[in-house]
C-alpha cells in the first residue's frame, strides 16, 4: 500500500495532526482578544482588521516587531510557558505606544522542534493575555515545526503588531526642550533584555533557577520569569490629558542606548539614580557577577521601564495620572541643553 503524503511528512518529523490540534486548543484564547475591527477568525491565509479611519483626521500606522531573546531558556528550564507570550507582546506594543499610537492587532510566530499542542496552547495563552492587557486583537499567527533544526523540546517566539495614531499627536520628540521633566515608570523586573548576561552570571541551570534568595523573597527562576510590564493603557490614558514630548522604552542597551533615542541633537537627559526605582534583582546581578555599575545601566532597565518627558509644569499631573492607572511613577530627572546623551548622577 502506497503511503500518503501526510504519512511521509510525519516520517520526516512534522506532525500535521498536531498542528490541527494546536489550532483547536488556542481558539478559546484568541477569542478573548476580539475587539471592534476584527474580521473573520483564525485559520485563514491572512488576518483581517478594519481600520477605524473615521475616528482620525490623518491616521498613521505604526508597526513593531520583536521577540523575547534568551529569556526563553528560563521557560524551558522551568517548563513554564504561559507567560513568555506576554513578554513577546509587551516588547512590540510598548514600542508602538511610545510613538503615541494605539496597538490594533498582533500576530505571533512560533518555531518549534516538535509541535506539542498543549505547550503551544500555553504559549498562545500568554500571547492572548498580553493582547488583552494592551487592548489589541490577536488576528493570526504561525506555528512551524523544524525537525532536525531545533531540539524537540525547544521553540522560538516572535511577534508583530500594528497600531494607529493621529499624525499631529504622535510622539516624535519635536517638542522636547530644556527644562522638561523626566518621569520614570517602574518595571516589573529584568523584562526581556540582558538574559545572556543573566544566564552567565548565575550559571543558569535546572539547579540554579530553584535557589531561593531572601532579598528576592522567591526563587531566582520565579523572579526572572516575571513577565515584561505592558504600558500601553497607562500611556494612552496619560496622553489623553497631558502632552508627552518624548518617551524612551528601556530595553536592550539600558539607559545609555535607549534614552538618547528620544533626544534631539542639543538636548541632554540628566537622571538622578536615587530617584529611580530599586529592584533587588539588579543589586543581586551586580553583586554576583561583580559587574561595574555603568555596565549594568548599559544593559538593564535597572527597575525603570519607561522614561517620559513632559513640560515641567505638567510633571505632577502626569505622575498622578500614571499612579491612578496602577503604575509606580516619579520625577527622576530633567532635560538640559548640552551634547546629546544621558547623564546618570
Amino acid at each position: 500500500m502506497q503511503k500518503s503524503f501526510s504519512d511521509s511528512y510525519a516520517a520526516a518529523g512534522v506532525d500535521v495532526t498536531a498542528g490541527y490540534e494546536s489550532v483547536e486548543l488556542i481558539k478559546q484564547h484568541v477569542k478573548k482578544t476580539n475587539i471592534a475591527g476584527v474580521l473573520g477568525g483564525i485559520g485563514g491565509f491572512g488576518g483581517m482588521f478594519e481600520l477605524p479611519v473615521n475616528e482620525y483626521k490623518n491616521p498613521v500606522l505604526v508597526s513593531g516587531t520583536d521577540g523575547v531573546g534568551t529569556k526563553l531558556k528560563l521557560a524551558f528550564l522551568l517548563d513554564k510557558h504561559d507567560t513568555i507570550g506576554i513578554d513577546c507582546v509587551a516588547m512590540c506594543v510598548n514600542d508602538v505606544a511610545c510613538s503615541g499610537a494605539k496597538p490594533l492587532f498582533f500576530l505571533d510566530y512560533i518555531a518549534c522542534g516538535k509541535n506539542f499542542p498543549e505547550k503551544i496552547e500555553q504559549i498562545v495563552k500568554g500571547v492572548a493575555e498580553g493582547c488583552v492587557q494592551s487592548g489589541c486583537a490577536l488576528v493570526g499567527g504561525e506555528t512551524a515545526e523544524h525537525p532536525g533544526l531545533m531540539p524537540e523540546e525547544e521553540y522560538d517566539l516572535a511577534g508583530f503588531t500594528v497600531g494607529i495614531g493621529e499624525k499631529d499627536k504622535l510622539v516624535s520628540g519635536e517638542h522636547l526642550k530644556a527644562g522638561d521633566a523626566l518621569i520614570g515608570v517602574a518595571s516589573s523586573g529584568v523584562h526581556s533584555n540582558g538574559f545572556s548576561l543573566v544566564r552567565k552570571v548565575f550559571d543558569i541551570s535546572e539547579k540554579t533557577v530553584g535557589v531561593y534568595y531572601d532579598e528576592l523573597s522567591k526563587t531566582l527562576g520565579e523572579e526572572l520569569i516575571t513577565p515584561t510590564r505592558i504600558y500601553v493603557k497607562p500611556l494612552l490614558t496619560l496622553m489623553d490629558s497631558v502632552r508627552v514630548n518624548a518617551i524612551s522604552h528601556i530595553t536592550g542597551g539600558g539607559f545609555y542606548e535607549n534614552v538618547p533615542r528620544m533626544l534631539g541633537d542639543r538636548t541632554l537627559a540628566v537622571i538622578e539614580k536615587d530617584k529611580c526605582f530599586n529592584k533587588p534583582i539588579f543589586d543581586l546581578i551586580m553583586k554576583t557577577g561583580n559587574i561595574p555599575e555603568r555596565d549594568m545601566y548599559n544593559t538593564f532597565n535597572m527597575g525603570t521601564g519607561l522614561v517620559i518627558a513632559v513640560d515641567s509644569d505638567k510633571a505632577d499631573e502626569a505622575v498622578r495620572i500614571l499612579k491612578a492607572t496602577g503604575e509606580d511613577a516619579a520625577v527622576i530627572g530633567e532635560i538640559r541643553d548640552g551634547e546629546k546623551g544621558v547623564e546618570l548622577v
